[in-house]
């Protein structure tokens, strides 16, 4: 007799089904984000394949790339669940819904018919019932009527006739009214009885067997909305395990080894700045008391014949006249007077001036502005073919590898011509399985290709050992001058390189005992260097360091000194001012008899 219950219970287990199936597609829906937002992430820092600079491949950043391919790979698990629990459970519980939504629909109209039938078998009897009842009250108002006038002397016979007819009228039907609802009655019962004892607990069974499938589909759909996550565990725990690989596989000693043989340059470090001497005045002082005062001016020089002799010198990387020092005598470098009339040797600081000229005569390695310019000249200057515009260690490495390069190339190449050798010889004993003389052309072509390799490799190859050269010879000069520092062999570039150049040779020790300013008159007559060629600026320098020369892009300039290896030329303009410019910057035009000039 619950019916109605029963139908709202079937009803609220159909709404939490598809409020279960509501809350999948929203968890669906997160892990598809989540995983879309992982990948985004990763793509997002992944390094970019587009460029194919070689970078200096960290132990940390491969480990950081690792990580994210590990990462890639788990968001691909999320999208697993999204997927397994979307045709697992949802796509089920929204297939069993409509299933049964469609067979709770069919019991309830049983229900609801077999109600229907029930009441018109109730109405039925109820009418019969009313109907014999209506008709036994008929009968007794005829038999009342009847008799009274049965007893009534006045009443006709007639009367009496008609009142006796009519009391057996009533009676025959309500005998028959009678029968009616005793079938009526008999009717109901029956069916009453199969209603609730045989129609309605069938339909409630029906009912409970579906409502409980519902809850058995429930449970599945939970241990299935579990099992989509426990089946991609194993691999979420492998990508997990590559993470924690990817972090022990990180070295900073080798990080630390490609951090400097990426930055390692190959030039060797500043040497030692000369000591200058700003006391030479007061003992000059003190050398004018002496008996010598006479000689020395005597041989007093016009300074200004000295000092335009130094205009068109290089001091410090600079044109820097130099001060003349007075001549040196015996007397003021042997002896001395005292009040009390005794003489002593002393030793004048004349020498020690005559000495520290000297070491100005030459330039001295300054080679920090390099390090300031050589980032912009890497950044700015355009990359030549002999990785010219680079340092030398930097350099060495770069043509290593195309060495390296050229030679896999070429293995190739040599490769592929054996391969078309035999299947030249192939085809000349089998004519029927091809031409011999159509394999000649790419024949001749891999020749020509394994030639233009070879001389690649040779062109860099002879560049490879000019840099190698120059290295150890950077060595060697920097072992000579740690022996003997004072003393400046050669004349430097702002680099730190030195020249051939015989006229800015310094003299030999036998001349350094000779008189100062015959030596500064000496070394200041020497000519200026001549031009071996000519340069265009090709791009704009602005020449602020000391030593270096400012040009214009498109300006003309004479060469006067090639570059050693350091990436400066040493340019003239027509005024004759002179410095260093960077050679990745200019077009270089040298002279046929540059060297024999």
């Amino acid at each position: 007799d619950q019916f109605d219950n029963l139908d709202k219970h079937t009803q609220w287990g159909i709404d939490f089904l598809e409020k279960y199936a509501k809350f999948v597609k929203e968890r669906i829906e997160i892990e598809q984000n989540y995983a879309k937002q992982l990948r985004n992430l990763v793509k997002k820092y992944c390094p970019k394949r587009s460029s194919k600079d070689e970078e200096p491949r960290f132990t940390s950043c491969i480990a950081f790339f690792n990580i994210l391919n590990e990462l890639n790979d788990y968001a691909g698990q999320r999208e697993v669940v999204a997927e397994e629990m979307g045709h697992r459970v949802y796509g089920e519980l929204m297939r069993y819904s409509h299933d049964l939504k469609t067979e709770r629909k069919m019991h309830l109209q049983e229900g609801r018919k077999a109600q229907q039938y029930l009441d018109m078998c109730w109405k039925q009897m109820d009418n019969s019932k009313k109907k014999f009842e209506r008709e036994c009250r008929e009968a007794e108002k005829a038999q009342q009527s009847y008799e009274r006038l049965d007893n009534d002397t006045n009443a006709t016979k007639a009367d009496v006739e008609k009142a006796k007819q009519q009391l057996n009228l009533r009676t025959h039907m309500a005998d028959e009214n009678k029968n009616e609802y005793a079938a009526q009655l008999q009717n109901f019962n029956g069916e009453q009885h199969k209603h609730y004892y045989i129609v309605i607990p069938q339909i409630y069974k029906q009912l409970q067997e579906m409502d409980e499938r519902r809850t058995i589909k429930l449970s599945e759909c939970y241990r299935g909305f579990a099992d989509s996550e426990r089946k991609v565990i194993p691999i979420i725990s492998k990508c997990l395990e590559g993470m924690i690989l990817a972090a022990k596989s990180v070295d900073e000693h080798r990080d630390s080894q490609l951090v400097i043989d990426c930055f390692k340059s190959g030039f060797e470090p500043p040497g030692d700045f000369p000591f200058e001497d700003y006391s030479q005045n007061i003992y000059r002082t003190i050398s004018d008391g002496t008996i010598s005062t006479p000689k020395q001016e005597g041989m007093r020089i016009d300074s200004k014949t000295t000092v335009g002799k130094a205009k068109g010198k290089l001091w410090l990387f600079g044109k820097k006249p130099k001060p003349q020092s007075p001549p040196l005598t015996p007397t003021s470098l042997y002896t001395s007077s005292t009040p009390n009339g005794s003489q002593y040797p002393i030793f004048s600081i004349e020498p020690v001036h005559y000495c520290m000229s000297d070491i100005k005569t030459g330039k001295p390695r300054i080679p920090s502005f390099r390090s300031l310019k050589r980032g912009m000249l890497y950044l700015q200057g355009p990359a030549l073919e002999d990785f010219s515009h680079l340092p030398p260690e930097q350099r060495r490495k770069k043509l290593q590898q195309r060495i390296d390069e050229l030679n896999r190339e070429l293995q190739k190449e040599t490769d592929q011509k054996d391969a078309l050798i035999k299947m030249k010889d192939v085809y000349e004993k089998n004519p029927q399985m091809g031409d011999p003389s159509s394999l000649q052309p790419k024949l001749a072509e891999t020749m020509s290709n394994m030639d233009r390799l070879r001389m690649e490799i040779h062109k860099n190859e002879a560049w490879l050992s000019e840099v190698e050269g120059k290295v150890a010879a950077r060595s060697d000069r920097r072992h000579s001058s740690d022996i003997n520092h004072l003393v400046t062999q050669g004349r430097e570039s702002p680099e730190g390189s030195y020249t051939d150049d015989a006229n800015q040779e310094v003299r030999g020790p036998s001349q350094q005992h000779a008189h100062p300013t015959e030596f500064d008159d000496e070394f200041e007559d020497d000519d200026p260097l001549p031009a071996i060629g000519h340069c265009k600026a090709i791009y704009p320098f602005d020449g602020h360091n000391e030593g270096t020369l400012a040009m214009k892009e498109g300006e003309v300039l004479y060469i006067i000194e090639e570059d050693k290896g350091d990436g400066w030329t040493r340019a003239r303009r027509q005024n004759g001012e002179e410095g260093y410019v960077p050679t990745s910057y200019i077009d270089v035009t040298l002279e046929k008899n540059s060297k024999g000039a």
